[in-house]
Order: structure tokens, then C-alpha cells, then sequence
């Protein structure tokens, strides 16, 4: 059984705060970059070059755990959506295209995407499904074992923002296991719900029942 923290190997603040709630309610100790002192390298930005969720968030894993030697927990998430054939997916984060800008802005410019990509389906097929998937991939490396779980959260995307909470695309996808946007629900019921609450809590039973913590 480990002894120490595990590692969240993401730069996200907005993931981290989620992610911290979730590991707090399951009583597992956990760390991040910030407080380990790894300093931030461009090599990084290579590390969600792969087609699926799942590649994405064990090179993650793998990467940070490499650095630091701390067991790690990598996470790769997306937004799918039927009616644009699984976009944005793998790409979510970086769906506009622009690699100049981050934070809010970036965020900004992804949610006008995706309003401008809905709409014009709209146009050219007429009325839609507006259904889709958060999806998030937690995967766990402490150069024994690697282990990777699966979460998703059914919902719909909206033509309008609701909400002020969260990041990325958070004010246009609603759920209803959430009641509301993911903009609209606050830390601790995301933490409950989520797709990367099922993916964390799914990976964390899989630690336990491994005997890998306690």
C-alpha cells in the first residue's frame, strides 16, 4: 500500500478545484504541480497528441509521474456532441484553434465556436439533436500498475450561457443529473455528479479494491 499523496497532474485551476473536492469526499490524500514545485515546460503541450481520452491521460500520467516520481493521476476530458459527429473530443480545449490565448479568452472564443458550429447545422439540416457527452478518462501510474477509468454525463447543448460557475464550456452544457448548466451547479454537486467525478471515483474504487491505497 502507498504511503504520501497522489499526484493531480493537471494545470487546470478549474479542474483542480473539482478535483480536489472529489478526493476530500473520498478521504485520499492528494497533491498537485503547483505545490511539488514542477515548474511548467513547453514539452507539455505535446502531451494530448493522441485520438483518444484515454492515450491522452495516461501519457499525462506517465509524464508527470516520470518528473516527479510521485504515483500520479492524469485526466483528459472533452465535450461530444451527436449532431457534429463527436466534436470537439480530443481537441476540446483546443477546438478554436488558437494557441496565442488561454484562461477565460480561450474559453471565450471555444463557446462562440460552438455556438456558430450548432447554428449552422441548424441551417443546413434543420431541426437536430442538440444531445452530447462530457467525458472525462482518469488514468493512475506509479510505475507498478497503470490503471484507467471512464466517466460520462448525458446532456444538451445550449443555444444561450447559464451560469457563472466552472470553465470551458461549462454555461452552454446541460444535464440534468446536474438540474442545470455545469456553470449553474456549484463545487460540491459537480463534485457529486460529474463526469470527472465518475471517472475519479470509479479509478480511486479500482486503487482500493487493488490494494493499492487504503
Amino acid at each position: 500500500m502507498m504511503d504520501g499523496p497522489i499526484l493531480l497532474a493537471t494545470r487546470s485551476e478549474g479542474k483542480l478545484v473539482e478535483m480536489r473536492e472529489i478526493f476530500r469526499d473520498l478521504d485520499v490524500a492528494v497533491t498537485d504541480l503547483r505545490t511539488l514545485g514542477v515548474a511548467e515546460l513547453p514539452e507539455e503541450d505535446n502531451l494530448e497528441e493522441f485520438p483518444t481520452f484515454e492515450e491522452n491521460a495516461l501519457a499525462k500520467a506517465r509524464y508527470f509521474f516520470k518528473r516527479t516520481g510521485v504515483p500520479t493521476i492524469g485526466d483528459d476530458s472533452g465535450l461530444t456532441i451527436d449532431a457534429l459527429g463527436g466534436a470537439p473530443g480530443v481537441i476540446t480545449k483546443r477546438w478554436s484553434g488558437r494557441s496565442d490565448i488561454s484562461g477565460r479568452e480561450l474559453d471565450t472564443v471555444n463557446n462562440e465556436k460552438l455556438v456558430r458550429e450548432m447554428r449552422r447545422v441548424e441551417t443546413e439540416r434543420g431541426k437536430i439533436s442538440r444531445a452530447g457527452q462530457y467525458v472525462s478518462v482518469a488514468a493512475f501510474v506509479d510505475g507498478r500498475s497503470e490503471i484507467v477509468r471512464r466517466g460520462e454525463i448525458q446532456g444538451e447543448v445550449l443555444d444561450s450561457p447559464r451560469g457563472t460557475m466552472g470553465f470551458g464550456y461549462d454555461p452552454f452544457f446541460y444535464a440534468s443529473d446536474l438540474d442545470g448548466t455545469f456553470a449553474e451547479s456549484s463545487v460540491e454537486n459537480t463534485a457529486r455528479n460529474s463526469h470527472r467525478s465518475r471517472a475519479m471515483r470509479a479509478l480511486v474504487s479500482a486503487l482500493r479494491e487493488q490494494g493499492i491505497i487504503g
